[in-house]
């Protein structure tokens, strides 16, 4: 059964690395058979949130947050992947992620972070699984972690030395759950509304 998952992406830096940790997974999530389409928020490039899509009057919100509303809505899933800044999680994804509120509710949201050094993003990490959930999302307790990053993935996303083979074998575990979970979100949205 076919899936649709949106990777979410955050990074504005111009030599960003987590882009290749966005492309392993989306890669990983593709040869599974889902539909899968990657979310980048400088390329979306929304402006700092002044207004949420749902406080602007109906059909009246700025093209591109009426686009990726209704992206939200139809996806089955989302991965956010995630850097860490100062312990703390990426400004231009927490940006992204809020300017939506309800279009996010009733389905799973898996983490994936990185970082430079060894801690592989695992403090941000911990800190959006508060957010996401508080936002409406189930957050699959599996993560997976790229760190250092430079010395995980190549530029293409693909997986070098030990910490590649490392993120090799943990996902198929991670995106098995990640699965379950949205077919478990799924079928009780098929079989019941939402309570509000």
């Amino acid at each position: 059964m076919t899936h649709r998952i949106l990777v979410l992406y955050g990074s504005y830096r111009s030599d960003r690395m987590g882009i290749r940790l966005a492309h392993f997974v989306v890669d990983g999530l593709r040869a599974r058979g889902n539909d899968v389409e990657l979310i980048d928020a400088k390329e979306v490039g929304l402006p700092m949130l002044d207004r949420m899509y749902k406080e602007h009057p109906k059909g009246q919100a700025p093209a591109v947050l009426e686009t990726l509303a209704g992206k939200i809505r139809d996806a089955d899933g989302f991965l956010f992947v995630t850097g860490e800044y100062n312990w703390g999680i990426q400004p231009g994804l927490k940006n992204l992620t809020d300017h939506f509120l309800e279009e996010w509710f009733w389905r799973p949201a898996a983490i994936a972070s990185y970082s430079a050094g060894r801690f592989a993003g695992a403090r941000a990490a911990t800190a959006w699984h508060g957010t996401l959930s508080e936002m409406g999302m189930v957050v699959v307790s599996s993560t997976i972690s790229a760190g250092p990053i430079a010395q995980t993935l190549s530029a293409e996303g693909k997986p070098i030395g030990e910490g590649g083979k490392s993120l090799e074998r943990a996902f198929p575990r991670f995106a098995d759950d990640f699965i379950w979970w949205i077919e478990a979100a799924k079928a009780q949205r098929a079989r019941k509304a939402p309570p509000y």
